[in-house]
């Protein structure tokens, strides 16, 4: 009996080793992979650009128009989105058409919104230059709003040389494109793909600012896949 139970555990051994679909415990993936000088060199043909290089293409040319998108562009006011998330539809991005959420973040909620460093040396580059600045937003339009003071005072202003934020979201197509032509914006920053895309359509020179990778707003595009400049260190 103890034979006919050994042989058989044998076959049974050598059946597992033949047989191709029984499953094998895999191994865990290394936990220092590793690198290589090749792969770390990698770098996407980006055509990259310094506020500094910006400005020396300006030496010679009058005082111009100038435009920003709002977030992610000069401020990073993911915290206000954030909440406005987890107060109106947690589980989904309603709460970008309700008015109420439109309210809070138009009336206050950019409080809490950090002041961006490339958008500090951009504007006050243009304003050096005295050049007339504008703010252009995908946000939609509230019968009242702070967020024209809270850029002024944040990015240090003139008021001679401040305009009143233009809002285009709710207003059917949500295209920059006309505000772009109607204020002869010469140059267009934005960190959105329709930012550049507006910008180009209207003739102007769409520079692109990159999106912080912590914010709401989600996916990232891809910066510089029009071919257009794209700001370095322009994250923050």
């Amino acid at each position: 009996m103890r034979k006919i139970i050994l042989a058989l555990s044998a076959a049974c051994l050598l059946l597992s080793l033949s047989n191709p679909a029984v499953a094998r415990p895999s191994s865990p993936p290394p936990l220092y992979p590793g690198t290589t000088a090749a792969r770390l060199a990698e770098q996407a043909p980006v055509h990259w650009v310094s506020v500094a290089q910006i400005e020396k293409s300006l030496l010679g040319r009058p005082p111009m128009s100038v435009g920003f998108d709002i977030d992610d562009t000069v401020l990073f006011s993911s915290p206000g989105f954030w909440r406005g998330k987890k107060t109106w539809s947690p589980e989904s991005d309603e709460y970008l058409k309700n008015p109420a959420f439109w309210e809070q973040m138009n009336n206050g909620w950019d409080a809490f919104s950090i002041p961006k460093e490339v958008a500090r040396a951009l504007i006050a580059m243009h304003l050096k230059r005295g050049d007339n600045i504008w703010f252009i937003t995908g946000r939609h339009f509230t019968k009242t709003e702070t967020v024209t003071k809270t850029l002024q005072d944040a990015f240090l202003i003139p008021a001679v040389s401040m305009n009143p934020v233009i809002f285009i979201g709710g207003k059917g197509k949500r295209t920059k494109t006309p505000w772009i032509v109607q204020k002869q914006i010469k140059i267009y920053y934005g960190d959105a793909d329709s930012d550049i895309n507006a910008a180009r359509e209207a003739g102007a020179r769409g520079i692109r600012v990159l999106r912080a990778s912590n914010s709401t707003q989600k996916p990232l595009p891809q910066a510089g896949d029009f071919g257009e400049e794209v700001i370095v260190n322009s994250e923050y």
